[in-house]
């Protein structure tokens, strides 16, 4: 039986951001594209996923206050990317963990994301809740959005995951 590589994780570095954007380019139809300029900008909040020094996956996250109400601040992860050969491999589960792991540093209210895989994130914990419960995001970056007219009538799911109350993305490991 075949051993299955090792992954490493690791902070993204400058050098990375057009692998980046070509492994974001290739996922265009299930993620919202990313300039080049964009993750540049926040490279520091990017992690890469690396198997025998190739990159397999990448995610990052921004942050998102609640308007008026900074205790309720939640962390958007964003742009979660996997190689098809490397996908259910637990690349995808690593990278989320990793982010997740690293914004609890911040102590936000949660973590959220918009979704065309809301099966993958409710393994880790995550659950549905209405679009309406994420106005910021809706205001800030969906509204933008070229993909769909509306962001209520956008396919993705939302979904959330407590970090004040939930141990880090340890279910169903």
């Amino acid at each position: 039986m075949k051993q299955k590589p090792m992954t490493a994780l690791r902070t993204a570095r400058l050098v990375d951001a057009e692998r980046i954007f070509a492994l974001i380019h290739l996922h265009r139809d299930r993620l919202v594209p990313r300039s080049l300029g964009n993750i540049v900008e926040n490279i520091d909040r990017f992690v890469v996923a690396e198997v025998d020094g190739e990159m397999v996956g990448c995610a990052t996250y921004g942050i998102f206050p609640e308007i008026g109400e900074p205790l309720h601040t939640a962390v958007e992860i964003q742009s979660v990317a996997v190689r098809a050969p490397w996908r259910r491999q637990g690349v995808g589960r690593a990278l989320v963990q990793e982010i997740v792991r690293r914004v609890r540093a911040f102590e936000p209210a949660a973590a959220l994301v918009l979704t065309f895989s809301p099966e993958f994130f409710g393994t880790l914990g995550f659950h549905e809740v209405p679009k309406d419960k994420v106005m910021y995001k809706l205001y800030t970056g969906c509204i933008n959005c070229t993909k769909y007219a509306n962001p209520f009538t956008c396919p993705e799911k939302a979904m959330v995951l407590d970090l004040k109350a939930h141990s880090p993305c340890s279910a169903q490991k």
